[in-house]
């Protein structure tokens, strides 16, 4: 790493996720993360018989916060171990080198890692809720408009507009189903040490008992209700690609409504807002593009992308464990959050400023209205004795 590196963006980070999600993948707040938790291990260590003066985990918890990224990095390129890096960091700044003990670096990272999954989950399910809402109140008030419905984008019967956005709503109602399941039973790797046999922490706490109890504490600390019982040096993959499953699940729906609405917009049937001063076209004044409903099909073929990242390094573990997955897992879990919030997001805005224009919408209809009666006209002759086929 070098110290004269240019700074590429990271376009999704730069222009479309929330505060509250990018906030929770920084480095600085990974990094502020693992030092709490190395301060809660060794509280409790010390608690379970660990001979290091109590005083020391104040003197760790004074300096939480002061994270000088320069300054670590500095000590990667030393290194040449990024875990390391930041353990030398924190001893050096509370003057011990208590921190770490009994612990390898997965204890550290996979613990940190999940409880930063879990929480972008919890706000990705208030997210896909907020959408939810939106739905329904659509649905509420375009339930007696009529249109045109379609299948293989022919006009086919009636439905009405009120029924596109209650279908989209029923899809994301399992996918946040799926979600808050997953987030009951979601297990931590829990400290394993690196073959998973807390062999280490068994040494210095003496008994079983105070490993099973070291654990328990700390992990319920973190979130967790659950824990895994046989893990080697990394929790199962799998979980990572299940999490992203769950996210494009719930956002299939989303994605799929914002191409039906942009379609629309096309036949100039409905419009996902457009305000005053707001430029559709570079070369065409006149054009209302929609240009929102496009970033989200877009941000969804984005996220596809991480769960594509994340399938190649399911079942593709050696032994205890690797680090084959480390560098997809920095690139493709941030991003799939990313992803997910910015679409939600902007759908959120796309669903606040839908409007439709139903004086197109009954002139389209009134226009196919005779082909669309035939199917009760076939199944009046029918009612009359005629055959099916004749």
């Amino acid at each position: 790493m070098s110290a004269n590196r240019p700074i590429i963006p990271n376009v999704l980070a730069d222009r479309y996720v929330s505060k509250p999600m990018l906030e929770l993948w920084t480095e600085e707040a990974r990094v502020i993360r693992e030092r709490r938790f190395w301060v809660s291990v060794l509280k409790t260590q010390i608690k379970l018989g660990y001979d290091a003066p109590a005083a020391a985990a104040a003197d760790y918890e004074k300096v939480v916060d002061e994270v000088d990224l320069g300054s670590i990095r500095k000590r990667e390129r030393r290194l040449k171990h990024d875990v390391m890096a930041r353990i030398e960091e924190f001893n050096v700044l509370a003057g011990h080198e208590l921190v770490h003990v009994g612990l390898t670096s997965r204890d550290v990272t996979e613990n940190t890692e999940q409880s930063a999954i879990r929480e972008s989950l919890e706000l990705m399910h208030g997210r896909f809720v907020a959408a939810l809402a939106r739905l329904e109140k659509l649905a509420k008030r375009y339930r007696d408009q009529p249109i045109a419905g379609r299948s293989h984008n022919v006009p086919a019967q009636v439905t009405t507009l009120g029924k596109r956005f209650a279908t989209a709503g029923e899809e994301l109602m399992l996918g946040i189903s799926a979600i808050e399941t997953f987030l009951e039973t979601y297990p931590a790797r829990g400290i394993k040490g690196p073959m998973g046999t807390a062999q280490d922490q068994l040494n210095l706490l003496g008994k079983p008992e105070n490993v099973t109890g070291l654990e328990d504490a700390i992990t319920a600390e973190l979130g967790f209700n659950h824990v895994l019982g046989s893990v080697g040096q990394v929790y199962p993959r799998s979980l990572d690609l299940a999490t992203v499953d769950l996210l494009i699940r719930a956002c299939a729906p989303l994605s799929s409504l914002a191409t039906t609405i942009r379609l629309m917009a096309g036949n100039f049937q409905a419009t996902e807002g457009f305000k005053e001063g707001q430029a559709g076209s570079s070369a065409m004044p006149h054009k209302m593009n929609a240009r929102s409903s496009e970033r989200v099909h877009g941000l969804y073929a984005v996220l596809g992308g991480s769960h594509a990242q994340l399938a190649a390094i399911v079942g593709d573990q050696w032994y205890e464990g690797d680090v084959t997955c480390s560098v997809v897992r920095r690139v493709a879990l941030p991003n799939a959050f990313f992803a997910a919030d910015s679409l939600v997001q902007t759908m959120l805005s796309v669903l606040d400023g839908f409007g439709a224009y139903p004086a197109v919408i009954n002139r389209e209809l009134t226009t196919y209205l005779p082909f669309l009666a035939t199917s009760r006209v076939l199944l009046a002759a029918v009612g009359k004795g005629v055959g099916r086929e004749t």
